[in-house]
């Protein structure tokens, strides 16, 4: 068979959204077979049936990639690193780097007891990590450059990480203000917006960002089959911004991108316009036909989750020709050159919201 790509944003089907990606690909003779992140632990069967069901019975998973903490990202893959044969494990696990860490935490003087209370904040990652020592699974970073498989990683840079990790709600206490973690900051940040009506073209985006949670997030990039391919995870603003600028030094000419896993399920604090424009290009002057589109976008969202996808963001990729798709009570696949599939067709893209959020 030629070269071909496959990648499926499973449906992570609960009351909130979560990510799980299964890819296979073939370059000459090679097949490779990439997870990225599980959802939630009751998500782990559907993966564990969707690789036995499209890639082959108890086939061989070459990586699995974790791309943060957050449990709706890591609590499927548990089963899958206990089951079935990983060869390797990327993720980046903050009490790793506690000898660097230590001067940001100024009421610590042990390495080792930072080391114990990080593994303890970030306790997804341990437990993941846990089972990779026990099935003798090998553990990698993945900082930016870093090569996984035909995927590169554009972000995070170690620096970023290790300022995130001292800035993070999670960790211990540090130098940081605590004030800005207060409850009342967190339920502004995570209120819902009110609606309004909006013109074609116009955008409103938040002037904060996303948590530090979000920030650690691996982004991956790959060059399958002539298709520029671009996985977020739920990083934000300067998780893209590190991989915007990293793109020259792998040949890979911005804006321009064939497919876009918008970060953190559609959520507003994640993007604003100017990322956007240095990604997938400026805003057009006239809105495209319904469905039509010169590259696709996919949102990992549930249906019962109402706070995502937000209305802004599905805008901002219809703005810019993106022909939008989520994953609300069905898996998306993108391919080129794929080995057809029994019972899947083409799923409607999302129409253009005539409101945003204030």
């Amino acid at each position: 068979m030629s070269d071909f790509f496959e990648i499926d944003f499973l449906d992570v089907e609960t009351k909130k959204s979560g990510d799980a990606i299964c890819i296979r690909y073939q370059q000459g003779d090679t097949v490779t077979i990439h997870v990225v992140d599980g959802g939630y632990q009751s998500t782990s069967d559907k993966i564990i049936s969707h690789l036995d069901t499209h890639y082959g019975k108890d086939c061989i998973i070459d990586h699995v990639v974790v791309t943060h903490n957050d449990g709706d990202h890591t609590g499927g893959l548990i089963k899958i690193l206990e089951e079935r044969d990983v060869r390797n494990l990327w993720m980046l696990r903050p009490w790793i780097f506690a000898d660097e860490l230590i001067q940001h935490f100024p009421t610590y003087s042990s390495v080792n007891y930072l080391r114990g209370r990080l593994r303890s904040a970030y306790g997804n990652l341990a437990t993941l990590e846990d089972i990779a020592i026990e099935r003798e699974i090998p553990i990698r970073d993945a900082f930016r450059g870093t090569a996984i498989g035909a995927f590169r990683v554009m972000a995070p840079t170690k620096e970023l990480f290790l300022r995130m990790v001292t800035e993070s709600e999670k960790t211990p206490v540090t130098a940081k203000d605590e004030s800005l973690f207060s409850p009342i900051f967190k339920s502004l940040l995570e209120a819902a917006s009110k609606l309004k009506s909006a013109i074609w073209g116009e955008e409103y985006f938040p002037k904060s960002g996303s948590s530090s949670e979000n920030e650690m997030s691996i982004v991956q990039y790959a060059y399958l089959n002539d298709r520029k391919i671009l996985l977020t995870g739920d990083t934000g603003r300067d998780g893209l911004a590190e991989a915007i600028s990293y793109a020259p030094f792998i040949g890979l000419n911005l804006p321009g991108l064939d497919y876009f896993q918008v970060p953190h399920h559609g959520g507003r604090h994640n993007v604003n316009t100017e990322v956007l424009d240095a990604l997938l290009g400026p805003r057009l002057a006239v809105q495209p036909a319904p469905g039509s589109g010169n590259f696709t976008t996919v949102i990992s969202s549930a249906k019962a989750d109402e706070d995502h996808p937000r209305k802004s963001v599905v805008r901002a990729m219809i703005h810019r020709g993106g022909k939008v798709y989520t994953t609300e009570g069905q898996g998306i696949q993108v391919n080129q050159n794929a080995p057809k599939r029994e019972g899947w067709s083409s799923a409607p893209s999302e129409p253009y919201p005539t409101e945003q959020e204030e």
